[in-house]
């Protein structure tokens, strides 16, 4: 099977507990007001991978807790991402999954089966401009839930993780800030055109 992704972080700390190999797939159709990753909206831009292929390349990680799944809509690509989620877990790494979409909503469709079945922690809800809040981490506005769906991680998180924020630079110069904050306002401060990822 295959996955549409706009972009994968291989080792980051913001996304997450511990640090994690991040898949921002590419392709939401939820299109929140003032999200700040309209980039990965579109259902035909970024590239294609094999899920095996990208299996292979998170086992051959050092030192990392977990994957997390990002985007754009995870959801939208459910059972491409449940392949992976299954495999990481047998192989006792975590996974993180945002979507845009309620959690009550996405129990109600077969294909999330097995995905949400290898899932520790959920964090759902549109992102809502008018109740912007980055007081919790990986949330960019206060109507977000976390469901702990195993016991994998819990409350501590809260005191233990606050939102941080990478810069990363390519060899080719292209910018890409990753985390949870005012992107636009760390921009304006370093005066940088970037890409970016804010709450799904």
């Amino acid at each position: 099977m295959k996955l549409r992704v706009f972009n994968i972080l291989k080792n980051t700390k913001v996304e997450g507990p511990g640090n994690r190999y991040c898949i921002w797939v590419q392709g939401c159709s939820l299109h929140c007001r003032g999200c700040q990753a309209v980039h990965t909206w579109s259902h035909s831009g970024g590239i294609t991978l094999k899920t095996e292929d990208i299996i292979e390349d998170i086992l051959n990680q050092k030192d990392i807790e977990g994957v997390t799944f990002l985007g754009g809509e995870p959801f939208e690509q459910a059972e491409a991402l449940g392949i992976i989620a299954q495999k990481v877990k047998e192989n006792n790494l975590s996974v993180l999954c945002f979507t845009g979409r309620l959690l009550e909503e996405l129990r109600e469709n077969p294909k999330n089966k097995m995905l949400l079945n290898n899932t520790d922690l959920l964090i759902d809800g549109p992102y809502e401009i008018d109740k912007t809040d980055y007081s919790r981490p990986w949330c960019g506005s206060s109507n977000q839930r976390y469901h702990f769906l195993t016991d994998r991680y819990n409350e501590e998180i809260f005191t233990k993780y606050k939102n941080k924020v990478e810069v990363n630079i390519s060899q080719n110069g292209f910018i890409f800030m990753n985390g949870m904050g005012d992107f636009d306002e760390i921009s304006k401060k370093l005066k940088l055109n970037y890409f970016t990822r804010q709450a799904e």
